[in-house]
């Protein structure tokens, strides 16, 4: 059987180890992440990616209360801002070994002069994207749904946050009921854009059958959280025609996400609180409805009942009134009665007598036009009689007692009689 150390004996070689020069006192440059102070002590992870933005190199560091204080002050002074997650720094480390806790690089110095890293650059300048295509506000601007109730969701099914975001949200302590359905998608590493941007895409296929779109995840280092700052997911958040929650960091962090999305919540857990408070304040309102629906119909019965008692003595009052009052008004009629038809026998006769004396005058005025109208025609018949036309010298000749009128009509041998005032002629056309 071979030889073997203890682990303790061989993480004590390798703490011998760490007194090569070739890893003391070095400037290593790097991005920060999942920067944290307790108790004045500053801890952190620096990383190293390639240019897909993968993470190809990971060490954990520390920069002991009495050093931090100096350097966070010194970079503050050039850079405007306190040391943070996403920053790409120099930095001056110790190699660090402690037979518990591992490999630790201790940072000593940093230099200011580096700026920002890369990670705060590409965030900054996918804000400045979003907000100059103007974009950034659109899902902010999404109103919410009467009650939020049918929720899409985005998430790894066997994520943690997933199965608090459901417990939290279905086991409520109102009864409010929710209607969920995961769109399952990678929430960490290179494929998380593309498998987030895909689930949005089989969401906006049937938008209609949900009110919102929650996008969470919980959990894990601040690292695992840098593929989420990326435009093309941005874009398509803020363009999504569905509010979106998004619950995928922790506190201290805010993603790209978070900055475009309608709500931007710490936790799943959150996420899930929100919409219940959601659910809560309509249930809330029905409940204020109900009670003003009820309150409402007291009030009136209530008045119903006061006025029917009102009307229940007031109609024998107003009745007596109202056939007193009819009494009075028919006697007056009775005695109106014979004056006004007198008076309005007198108009009518007068009326009449003026259409008689009319009528005569009219009738009158007819028969003298008409007598005139007759002497004339008279007169015009005897003017016309072939009498006074014979009388002033003209004759009149027939054949077998029609007039002729011409010479065509008469033949070789007709009798013609022909008529003078004084008498007759009978001729022979020879």
């Amino acid at each position: 059987m071979p030889q073997s150390l203890t682990l303790l004996e061989y993480n004590q070689r390798i703490k011998n180890l760490m007194y090569d020069p070739d890893v003391q006192d070095c400037w290593v440059t790097a991005e920060t992440s999942d920067l944290r102070v307790s108790r004045g002590h500053c801890y952190l992870e620096l990383l190293q990616k390639d240019d897909r933005g993968a993470t190809v190199a990971r060490l954990g560091a520390v920069i002991w209360a009495n050093t931090f204080t100096r350097l966070d002050a010194q970079f503050f002074n050039v850079t405007g801002k306190h040391l943070a997650t996403g920053m790409k720094v120099m930095v001056n480390v110790n190699a660090n070994f402690h037979e518990q806790y591992g490999l630790k690089a201790i940072i000593n110095e940093i230099n200011p002069e580096f700026t920002l890293g890369d990670m705060e650059r590409i965030r900054q300048e996918i804000i400045a994207r979003l907000t100059k295509e103007g974009i950034i506000n659109m899902n902010k601007q999404l109103g919410w749904g009467v009650m939020p109730q049918r929720i899409a969701i985005i998430s790894a099914s066997g994520a943690a946050g997933y199965g608090d975001f459901l417990n939290q949200l279905h086991n409520n302590a109102y009864g409010l009921k929710f209607y969920t359905c995961l769109f399952e998608s990678a929430m960490q590493g290179v494929n998380t854009v593309p498998s987030v941007i895909a689930a949005l895409d089989r969401i906006a296929a049937v938008e209609e059958m949900f009110d919102c779109v929650v996008i969470i995840r919980g959990g894990g280092s601040t690292s695992d959280l840098n593929s989420f700052d990326n435009y093309d997911l941005g874009a398509n958040i803020a363009q999504f025609p569905l509010p979106i929650i998004t619950g995928i960091g922790h506190d201290r962090d805010v993603t790209i996400p978070d900055m475009v999305s309608k709500l931007h919540v710490k936790t799943p857990t959150a996420a899930a609180e929100f919409l219940v408070q959601c659910g809560l304040a309509q249930l809330n309102r029905l409940n204020e409805l109900a009670s003003a629906v009820v309150t409402s119909s007291r009030e009136a019965v209530a008045h119903a009942r006061e006025q029917l008692s009102y009307y229940g003595n007031y109609i024998p009052l107003s009745a007596q009134k109202i056939v007193e009052t009819s009494r009075a008004k028919l006697i007056g009629y009775a005695q109106s009665i014979p004056l006004v038809l007198k008076a309005r026998i007198d108009s009518e006769k007068t009326h009449l007598d003026r259409l008689v004396d009319a009528a005569k005058s009219t009738v009158a005025g007819s028969m003298e036009r008409e007598r005139m109208r007759l002497t004339a025609l008279t007169d015009k018949v005897q003017l016309l009689s072939p009498q006074n036309i014979l009388n002033r010298g003209y004759s009149l000749t027939t054949l077998n007692g029609h007039v002729v009128t011409s010479a065509a009509d008469v033949k070789q041998g007709d009798l013609l009689v022909t008529t003078l005032k004084d008498g007759k002629i009978e001729s022979i056309k020879c």
